[in-house]
């Protein structure tokens, strides 16, 4: 039995130590993410053609690639302390478990309605489209909770949200649907019939259950087509990766009050707004030289973006309406299978994360989605969470680190991130209970025939 006394299960911040600004890691990189490019020019994206489509001040931070600190806005800030500073948990039952001497901490974020840390964004997004005037915004979603989260924050500022969510979580979760309906959210099933793209993209994939990218065009076509309307992101851009360090700040100084430094840090990764935000100071630190640290991206064996994917400028959507960016990439034209972890079904990666991870600053694993259930059953009857199947694949790289540590007696500090709860994604939980859960991995020549419709872009 593991002496208790040395950590708290749970380790929390005072409002007063809530962080006043966000960490923009860009600043300390020195090779900086790639600029989005104009499908027609090829060339880098400017504020005035960004307009259009995003709020000027997420425009201004999506291109600063030098300011460190960003102060957050005080409104955003009271916002925060609805539900933040979020709690460090050590696991204490799950290491007894597995019989490790590793040491394992998991930063939660899901203790908000949305059941994640997209809320993060959110209400930031919802404020600058408030403080430009504004009408409302339109967006996409996965698994849902992105939706969930910019439903909330547009209710408390009064604005207008329109989602279009990924056809076949749309089926999957009719509750987390049904949140973003009582927040006053109008919800599509994409891809669909109300827009351009989205008939195009069904004459094309006949029955598809569509994907983030389908969803992306969709919500992009119908802001542009709409006065006072813009679109905003959940995942993938520099903005958003940037409001989601406050999990990174957060889990630094919890960690700091007891002297702990981790020597592995996880994240699950679908377009990278979790593990972009948990790990941004960690990596501001290694990018300076003052330490160093294992940092592992967890990715689903279904949607292999960073191990299996190029890394290339693709369009960020199926319907090939936005910008291109350079990042890894299994094409924009690639549909994932459907599968439970409906949040990190999309076709590429961050531009951050993926420039780290090309220049060998962080690793990633993908993982099987039956191997990720078992972790996320064995972690909820441990430690007393069910979390989303999101979350569950850095769970399962947590445990399978831990299990390495059982092995060569190594008394290692794991952190990973607790991106959620899965109490909306119970469908998936009874196909696994029913053993009716099945594992689909690409093949070489289905990623193969995505490749080679890649745009011609000099790299």
């Amino acid at each position: 039995m593991k002496q208790r006394n040395e950590v708290p299960y749970k380790i929390y911040l005072s409002e007063e130590e809530l962080p006043k600004a966000w960490y923009n890691v860009r600043a300390d990189m020195k090779n900086k993410p790639a600029p989005l490019l104009n499908p027609g020019t090829l060339q880098p994206m400017t504020f005035e053609e960004l307009q259009p489509v995003f709020c000027d001040e997420l425009i201004r931070q999506e291109l600063d690639n030098d300011t460190a600190y960003i102060p957050i806005p005080q409104p955003i800030r009271d916002f925060y302390k609805m539900y933040r500073p979020s709690p460090l948990v050590r696991a204490y039952f799950l290491e007894e478990k597995l019989g490790t001497p590793a040491k394992i901490y998991y930063k939660f974020e899901g203790n908000n309605t949305s059941g994640s840390h997209k809320l993060n964004s959110a209400i930031a997004q919802a404020y600058y489209a408030k403080m430009q005037g504004l009408k409302g915004v339109t967006t996409e979603t996965g698994a849902g909770q992105w939706g969930t989260a910019l439903s909330m924050a547009c209710s408390f500022f009064d604005l207008d949200c329109q989602v279009y969510m990924v056809k076949v979580s749309y089926e999957q979760k009719p509750f987390r649907r049904e949140v973003m309906r009582t927040y006053g959210a109008a919800v599509t099933p994409s891809p669909s019939e109300t827009t351009e793209v989205g008939r195009r993209i069904l004459a094309a994939h006949p029955g598809t259950t569509g994907s983030l990218g389908c969803a992306i065009s969709e919500a992009v076509e119908a802001a542009s087509k709409q006065p006072g309307y813009r679109y905003v992101l959940g995942s993938v851009l520099n903005q958003v990766l940037l409001h989601q360090s406050i999990i990174g700040l957060e889990t630094k100084a919890a960690l700091d009050k007891y002297s702990i430094v981790p020597d592995i840090i996880i994240g699950c990764a679908g377009g990278g707004s979790n593990l972009g935000g948990l790990i941004s100071p960690f990596m501001g630190e290694k990018l300076r030289g003052e330490r160093d640290y294992r940092i592992i991206a967890a990715e689903p064996a279904s949607c292999p973006s960073l191990t299996r994917g190029k890394f290339a400028y693709d369009f960020c959507d199926t319907g090939m309406v936005c910008p291109l960016a350079k990042m890894y990439t299994l094409g924009s034209d690639f549909i994932p299978s459907a599968n439970h972890a409906g949040g990190l079904r999309y076709h590429g990666m961050s531009s951050i994360l993926s420039q780290l991870y090309h220049d060998g600053l962080m690793e990633a694993v993908s993982v099987e989605q039956t191997e990720v259930f078992k972790a996320a059953e064995l972690f909820a009857r441990c430690e007393g969470t069910l979390p989303a199947p999101e979350s569950s694949h850095a769970i399962r790289a947590a445990i399978d680190e831990a299990l390495k540590c059982k092995e060569t007696g190594e008394e290692k500090t794991i952190v990973f991130g607790l991106t959620g709860t899965g109490y909306f994604d119970m469908v998936a939980y009874g196909k696994f209970n029913d053993g009716q859960m099945s594992d689909y991995v690409p093949t070489d020549e289905e990623l193969a025939a995505s490749f080679a419709k890649l745009p011609k872009v000099n790299q």
